[in-house]
């Protein structure tokens, strides 16, 4: 073997680690703090282990959930307990990135309200798996957390991480999944007004301004660092900023967490202003081609959609209708 080929075969090895011990160490603590916490998160198990499976999938080499959850006795009884997951991951597709899961996890455990604890949780969990095993590996690990509010006495808080995949596709794929299933419609029309190159689409700009008395602030979850929103959320959102980076649309933690605010402040959802006069047949053209993107990246990846979007055990309807893809 060239002395090439022996450097790519060790980064190889511990890339694939990498996203294999991430995976295996997120379902593990899910479900310890699934048994742990007096409500029922059996869903949020549900959707993750459904969501790690999918990005197994589409990973190269591929992982199987049971070379994922390589424990035998714990593999069988997560099988019990979650068929579903085990059977629709290569043919439905999730709603969301696994670590959104462990933030709603956490969120459920210290309360809505408990910002701080939130971010410390958060910041000891990352640490936790980023120190387990040898060289530390970000795969599945989200690096950044919003909370936005209502400015006005005991407002509500909402959280948000940014996307945690690995790779263009991937994070492509639940890009595009999230502005057709999951954010709010006001959120999913912001995103949707950027293609996958980061230009403007000419048949649609959705783009939104927030009410005044919103606030977002971002911090890095490894050290609680504020954030400026970089160029694109300025650009989704009219954040006031300075930054000029522009990360791909749709994967800031604020697009999380301004979307789980419109869904449930019904007073700041009205007072949203557009940027720009967008059609109904302009939006409804930007969709078609964001779902004919989807379709393109999933052939990419030789995945067998069925059309259905994963709904996990138990959980109360949540998410948007079923948009058909076909």
């Amino acid at each position: 073997m060239a002395p090439g080929d022996s450097r790519r075969g060790e980064y190889l090895a511990y890339r694939d680690v990498g996203f294999r011990r991430n995976a295996f160490r997120l379902i593990e603590v899910m479900v310890f703090w699934s048994e742990d916490t007096e409500e029922d998160t059996t869903p949020l198990v549900d959707e993750i282990l459904h969501s790690i499976f999918f990005l197994g999938r589409l990973y190269n080499p591929q992982f199987s959930p049971e070379s994922i959850v390589d424990d035998g006795d714990m593999c069988e009884c997560l099988k019990a307990s979650y068929p579903e997951a085990f059977r629709l991951y290569s043919s439905q597709l999730p709603r969301r990135a696994p670590f959104s899961c462990v933030l709603d996890m956490i969120v459920h455990q210290f309360g809505q309200e408990n910002e701080g604890e939130i971010r410390n949780q958060l910041q000891q969990f990352v640490e936790f798996i980023e120190g387990l095993d040898g060289a530390p590996s970000k795969k599945l690990l989200s690096t950044t957390l919003c909370v936005s509010r209502i400015v006005a006495p005991d407002s509500n808080r909402y959280y948000g991480v940014s996307l945690s995949t690995f790779g263009k596709v991937a994070g492509r794929i639940m890009v595009a999944v999230s502005c057709l299933q999951t954010w709010h419609e006001h959120v999913a029309g912001a995103v949707l007004s950027y293609n996958l190159r980061g230009s403007p689409r000419p048949v649609f700009n959705g783009t939104i301004r927030l009410p005044e008395n919103v606030r977002c602030e971002t911090y890095n979850i490894s050290d609680h660092e504020a954030k400026f929103p970089c160029r694109s959320c300025g650009n989704l959102f009219g954040f006031d900023t300075n930054e000029r980076k522009e990360w791909p649309y749709g994967n800031c933690a604020e697009v999380e967490c301004v979307s789980k605010l419109l869904e449930n402040e019904a007073e700041a959802t009205e007072q949203v202003r557009f940027k720009a006069e967008a059609t109904i047949e302009g939006r409804q053209e930007a969709e078609r081609e964001v779902r004919e993107e989807l379709h393109q990246l999933l052939r990419m990846s030789r995945y067998q959609w069925d059309g259905e979007f994963y709904l996990p055990q138990c959980i109360q309807p949540m998410y948007k209708n079923d948009i058909e893809i076909n």
